[in-house]
């Protein structure tokens, strides 16, 4: 059995498990299970009131990008993912993943309901602002090649339209421009601002490594089962997504930042970019593209996508359920 398939009948028993790495990815995920309103939230709004506009404008500017997209990878994973899983463990961590993914909508909303942050505009500006609507644009032109009804998984052109759906929103969006959003979020707290705003990224953050590596055993998986995909052409086209996504995020981030704030400015964060870029390129097999150095070396365990256990290890916001005989613990 290939981890490819339409069968409804398929994928209705959990044993014996044909992809080990998806049950252990569950089981991971649901001992992080988390919920947004166990971190006190309120207690930031005396760093609010003394930060600049710039930095105001910023952690806004994020919450009006992040809030409509954690819903936006619901609709890749329930239109462009699940349908075509064939195996019974892998749909049960993508079910985990778009519970997650809207855990992640209800934090952010809960970040809305906190600082004074004026919804309406929030919620405009993924329409309204360019370099947020390219690149939701982008993303929903390769849901849309899955929600067709010619798509056929069994033929070349299907398989390669499930793997560009999974560059386009696990490699591009979560891998990539999640992560960019997430090192500006985190440098706040870097600074001593706004730390529990700092723990709720560290728990999105830590939720969506699995999600990556769970994505980009997905695309090796089938990319290793399934030799008509194996061509130069179409290795070629994945490598120039990637490198469209890095432009738009680019621009984006200059967006993001026309000023820059403290110790934090768009060419900044695009370094950062392109050392993450590089990141995802050599995960998926190919060299490097821009070659640069971590310029923010403080964010390295977030991008540990090997080494996810000792990520948890050294996060000290750890949140595990049932990770041990006196049960839940939150640091």
């Amino acid at each position: 059995m290939g981890i490819l398939g339409t069968a409804i009948q398929d994928g209705l028993l959990l044993k014996p498990i044909h992809y080990q790495w998806a049950m252990d990815l569950y089981d991971q995920a649901v001992a992080n299970t988390w919920f947004p309103n166990e971190i006190q939230l309120a207690q930031d709004l005396a760093d609010w009131e003394k930060m600049t506009d710039e930095e105001r404008y910023a952690v806004t500017f994020l919450m009006s990008y992040f809030n409509p997209n954690e819903l936006l990878v619901n609709k890749a994973l329930a239109f462009g993912v699940y349908p075509y899983l064939n195996t019974a463990e892998t749909q049960v961590y993508v079910s985990k993943q778009m519970w997650e993914e809207a855990n992640h909508c209800m934090a952010f909303e809960y970040v809305l309901d906190t600082f004074p942050i004026d919804r309406e505009k929030a919620y405009g500006a993924h329409v309204d602002e360019p370099t947020m609507a390219a690149k939701e644009e982008f993303e929903y032109k390769y849901i849309k090649r899955m929600t067709g009804e010619q798509l056929d998984i069994s033929t070349t052109e299907g398989k390669k339209d499930f793997v560009r759906n999974l560059i386009a929103y696990n490699i591009i969006l979560e891998g990539i421009w999640f992560y960019s959003g997430f090192m500006v979020a985190l440098s706040f707290r870097q600074r001593n601002l706004l730390r529990n705003f700092g723990s709720l990224i560290d728990w999105i953050v830590r939720d969506e490594s699995l999600h990556l590596k769970f994505g980009m055993n997905l695309i090796l998986t089938v990319l290793d089962e399934n030799e008509d995909l194996q061509t130069p052409e179409f290795a070629a086209e994945i490598k120039q997504m990637i490198l469209d996504g890095v432009k738009m995020e680019e621009d984006y981030n200059k967006a993001l930042l026309p000023q820059g704030i403290l110790g934090l400015n768009a060419d900044y964060v695009n370094q950062y970019v392109k050392y993450l870029t590089d990141r995802r390129l050599e995960e998926l097999g190919f060299e490097p593209e821009y070659k640069v150095g971590n310029p923010a070396k403080w964010m390295a365990t977030a991008n540990d996508t090997y080494e996810l256990v000792n990520f948890f290890e050294s996060t000290n916001t750890s949140y595990e359920v049932n990770a041990g005989k006196n049960g839940p613990t939150a640091e």
